[in-house]
């Protein structure tokens, strides 16, 4: 069959399209905000508790870890292992469990709730001790700098 040249010059090819098509990336942008909303609640290490602030707050980057042993002490005196609710008798066979599996490390850090009834956090650190646990850190958070500046009277 013969191709006439007049039907190829009628068939042109469309002319490049100029607009940016950003649908795919919006829909990779709403999966990944769901993915992270999601994720991020679960990277909180253990209990959530409102700590004390102090003023002269050290860091402590070892508590931030993914196998670091955090036990907390709630408003209403619940004790957790990391995650677990657990009696505070109970607790110290548990962290002396896990503390067997490492070899450097064995800090146990304790994070109270400032309202919390202090004989229960003492209680909770009089078991660990009686395990042998003699590395405690104790958490809290940085106390915001109040802006507390004096003003002198006019004409002095």
């Amino acid at each position: 069959m013969p191709v006439n040249v007049e039907d190829i010059k009628k068939h042109k090819a469309p002319p490049p399209v100029a607009d940016i098509n950003v649908t795919p990336m919006v829909d990779v942008m709403l999966v990944m905000l769901i993915i992270f909303m999601v994720i991020t609640p679960m990277l909180s290490k253990g209990k959530d508790v409102d700590m004390v602030k102090t003023k002269n707050a050290i860091s402590m980057q070892a508590a931030d870890k993914t196998d670091a042993i955090i036990c907390a002490v709630t408003r209403n005196g619940d004790t957790f292992l990391n995650v677990t609710k657990m009696e505070p008798a109970d607790m110290p066979q548990r962290v002396k469990e896990l503390l067997e599996k490492r070899p450097t490390d064995k800090t146990i850090f304790i994070k109270a709730d400032y309202r919390a009834k202090y004989d229960r956090v003492v209680e909770l650190v009089d078991n660990l001790r009686s395990v042998g646990v003699d590395q405690l850190g104790l958490l809290t958070e940085q106390r915001q700098p109040t802006d507390q500046t004096t003003t002198t009277p006019a004409g002095q």
